[in-house]
């Protein structure tokens, strides 16, 4: 199902008209679901919250309301229940995501790491989430998976616990990895730009898991 997520919000994002190219991308529209599951947010919150301009707002929200995904009101936008349950589709896969601050791996000020439920069969190397991380402006994603009973960076480390111990426990106590599990942390010097990167790097997992 988490694919079919993928395929529905490209879609969603995609230009329906002839005109100026659009200011935002799918991962805007992403970001600006998980936003409005959080609680009600109005359109000029989601701008700066999304860091775009009030008119890609504008549009941003339309196209989710337009595709029934979302509802307006005084109290500001919130989810429908198709949003919801597409939501919840996207949460099968990405279950939890923690800011865990400054480590040895990325190098970067502020970090956020997500847990992406049976998605490490189809990891290879991890290039394609730290390419799609450092496309949007974040230093880079470093991609962990957790294969009998420890965890890994392919190419790189065949014990994380080992060699990075403070990072590994941290991701174990709150993340709580199981077998075939991935762990993708994100970086980057400011903390919209990592959390910009997150989403970029894990929306590379959706059509393999």
């Amino acid at each position: 199902m988490a694919h079919k997520v993928k395929q529905f919000l490209e879609k969603t994002a995609r230009e329906k008209a002839p005109g100026p190219a659009p200011t935002f991308s799918v991962l805007h529209i992403l970001r600006a679901m998980e936003l409005v599951a959080e609680k009600p947010i109005g359109r000029t919150k989601l701008a700066v919250e999304l860091n775009v301009g009030q008119g890609a707002a504008r549009t941003i929200i339309n196209r989710l309301r337009e595709a029934g995904l979302l509802s307006t009101s005084k109290m500001g936008c919130k989810l429908t229940t198709k949003g919801l349950r597409l939501w919840e589709e996207y949460k099968k896969v990405f279950q939890k995501k923690i800011e865990i601050g400054e480590n040895g791996l990325t190098h970067a000020k502020h970090n956020f790491a997500v847990l992406a439920k049976n998605c490490g069969h189809k990891i290879r190397s991890g290039i394609e989430q730290r390419d799609a991380a450092v496309k949007i402006g974040a230093k880079g994603a470093i991609t962990i998976i957790f294969r009998e009973g420890r965890l890994i960076i392919p190419s790189v480390s065949d014990n994380f616990a080992r060699d990075f111990p403070a990072t590994a426990e941290k991701i174990v106590k709150l993340l709580q990895p199981e077998e075939n599990d991935v762990v993708v942390i994100s970086g980057a010097d400011t903390l919209d730009l990592a959390e910009h990167g997150i989403v970029a790097a894990t929306w590379t997992l959706l059509d393999d898991c």
